[in-house]
């Protein structure tokens, strides 16, 4: 019995691992999410606004941001991406004309993973920003940078709201799937062990009783 009594500890202890890998470890390994996008996705804004953004539910890092804004055969995006808190901000370019937007974005998650998805809106007129222009200098109705809202408020005068974007997309946590499988090896194995252990004991004692 003292030799089986590790063993059984060490099956709980497995069982322990095991469950703290597969409903822990899990959530906290996720990579940041797109909670939603400025203008939103499929919306018809009156303008081009002077920048379109990003919202995701964690600060993302401000190296290998990447924002593309095609209309036309041509990317209307305007300097770099610029990180605002939580938010990756995306300039346009003066002259933007009517019609359908796609942009394309990139980003590294907070916690160093890439990320990237699309999204689309529309513009019933061309963009009214000067040459000179920024997007602090826009008045608060044209949905520019200036006035990103946060998640679930729409910019003031537009109507375009926020939406989830399309196309996020995220990396599979293999990694958390292979550790779940060792986990679960072990189980086995010390179960099986330990059944061997308990029935070594009983054989010899039938053998005895049998003589």
């Amino acid at each position: 019995m003292r030799t089986v009594r590790p063993l059984l500890a060490a099956v709980v202890a497995a069982l322990a691992f095991a469950s703290a890998v597969l409903f822990g470890a899990a959530p906290a390994s996720a990579h940041d999410v797109a909670e939603s996008t400025t203008p939103a996705n499929g919306a018809t804004v009156a303008e081009v606004p002077a920048s379109v953004s990003i919202t995701f539910n964690n600060r993302p890092l401000a190296i290998g941001s990447g924002i593309t804004v095609m209309a036309g055969g041509e990317n209307w995006a305007d300097g770099p991406v610029e990180i605002i808190d939580n938010q990756a901000v995306q300039k346009l370019r003066p002259g933007a004309p009517a019609g359908e937007y796609t942009v394309t974005w990139r980003v590294v998650s907070s916690d160093s993973h890439p990320i990237e998805g699309t999204f689309k809106f529309r513009s019933a007129a061309g963009s009214t920003t000067s040459a000179g222009g920024s997007a602090a200098a826009s008045p608060s109705g044209s949905g520019s940078a200036a006035t990103v809202p946060t998640a679930g408020t729409a910019p003031p005068g537009t109507g375009t709201g926020e939406s989830s974007p399309a196309g996020a997309s995220q990396p599979f946590p293999w990694s958390i799937v292979g550790l779940a499988v060792v986990a679960v090896g072990l189980v086995v194995f010390l179960a099986v062990t330990a059944r061997r252990k308990l029935a070594g004991p009983n054989d010899d004692e039938a053998g005895n009783s049998a003589e």
